[in-house]
């Protein structure tokens, strides 16, 4: 079976065709999912962007297409890092990017300081089991900056909460079998004295 064709739907590389990980069985995100996901961020000039379970590095790569300063991408096989490096240098993108290999959920930790600094948070873990779960838990422990989404895409039957540590769901939205959950944080310690 042929791994699936992909293409940066939108920004500075709209268009352009993205290798999918050889020998893996991979889900990457539909271009539909991933364009509406998009259009609701609307300007990204600036964002830092953090990538988990990023496979190919499609949903990165989106970001930057649309104006984001910088992306990490973050996956332990190496058939994903492979791909994701090789799409990075055919779109020139290697200085904008920064590729983790680290297996998730236990990465999450060694990459706070990382977390601490993005605009934006972005997990596409597999469908089925606790993945989804335990990605957002252990999001849940990070601190984060004002006004960062964190983006959690997940199969209908994959049941998580709507709140984890300091990440509170904002909005939900259902494409098919495929819902997205987007957090927002709350402050550790608000600094006004006002609770939130």
């Amino acid at each position: 079976m042929l791994p699936p064709v992909m293409r940066v739907i939108s920004g500075e590389y709209g268009g352009r065709r993205l290798e999918a990980p050889r020998g893996l069985k991979t889900r990457p995100t539909s271009d539909r999912v991933r364009e509406a996901l998009f259009m609701s961020f609307g300007d990204m000039t600036g964002w830092t962007v953090l990538d988990f379970f990023a496979g190919s590095g499609a949903q990165g790569i989106e970001a930057l297409s649309r104006g984001a300063d910088f992306a990490h991408f973050v996956d332990s096989g190496r058939p994903a890092l492979e791909c994701i490096a090789a799409n990075l240098r055919t779109l020139q993108l290697e200085d904008r990017a920064k590729v983790w290999p680290f297996k998730l959920p236990s990465g999450v930790a060694r990459l706070a300081e990382v977390v601490a600094g993005c605009d934006l948070v972005l997990a596409d873990p597999p469908y089925g089991g606790q993945d989804a779960r335990a990605i957002l838990a252990a999001l849940g422990e990070c601190r984060f900056k004002p006004g960062v989404v964190v983006a959690l895409e997940r199969h209908q039957k994959d049941e998580v909460p709507s709140e984890a540590g300091a990440l509170t769901l904002v909005r939900e939205r259902r494409y098919g079998e495929t819902v997205v959950n987007l957090y927002g944080a709350r402050p550790l310690a608000p600094e006004d004295g006002s609770s939130s």
